[in-house]
């Protein structure tokens, strides 16, 4: 008999649990608790289940055959691109971008100099290319990095992807001084007005 009545307590626990449970979590949204200002501190393992699903998912479509060349021509086409697309998350060659370490996550700075383990590395010059590319095509989610699909060419994005893996190395003086933004973007061409339709004098009677 008392064995029935402490399974009857247990079974009206996981109940209540099942019942209160959602209801808390949504009271702790309706009432502004939940830490979504960059200034907030992370959710606890928030870094962990954010990180674990999207290095899967970069895994699974990983390309590993990447279609260009490191030569001169595509590492300088790529600082184009990064200065034009990137640099004002992800600052400048030897200038960090003014705003990029206040958004949550911070942005990367990528000319800079970090060390993993005994090697040392720039920006994201330890990952494949191929990872490089799948984050600027597709983006990340609640991040702030947007997908560049229907922004750049497959060309361009695999141009900025070969720079940034090769940001370690010695790059063409060219590329330097447009990642240091001493070339600045051409400003856009002024749009042509449309021309009148001449009007022609009506005829004398």
């Amino acid at each position: 008999m008392e064995a029935t009545k402490n399974m009857g307590r247990i079974l009206m626990g996981l109940i209540l649990g099942v019942i209160l449970s959602p209801l808390a979590v949504l009271a702790w949204f309706q009432f502004g608790k939940v830490p979504v200002a960059v200034a907030d501190p992370p959710l606890p393992q928030e870094q962990l289940i954010t990180s674990v699903p999207l290095n899967a998912r970069i895994h699974r479509e990983l390309v590993t055959n990447v279609p260009l060349q490191v030569d001169e021509n595509n590492l300088i086409s790529g600082a184009q691109v990064y200065r034009d697309q990137c640099a004002s998350c992800h600052g400048y060659h030897g200038k960090p971008s003014s705003f990029g370490a206040h958004m949550f996550p911070d942005a990367p700075p990528l000319w800079e100099v970090h060390h993993h383990g005994d090697e040392t590395m720039v920006g994201v010059s330890d990952d494949p290319p191929g990872e490089t590319y799948w984050k600027v095509a597709n983006g990340i989610r609640l991040t702030g990095m947007p997908s560049y699909k229907t922004v750049l060419t497959d060309t361009q994005m695999w141009q900025v992807s070969l720079l940034l893996a090769n940001a370690d190395k010695p790059l063409p003086p060219a590329a330097v001084a447009i990642l240091r933004g001493e070339q600045p973007q051409a400003p856009a061409a002024a749009p042509i007005p449309p021309t009148k339709p001449h009007k022609t004098a009506p005829k004398a009677q």
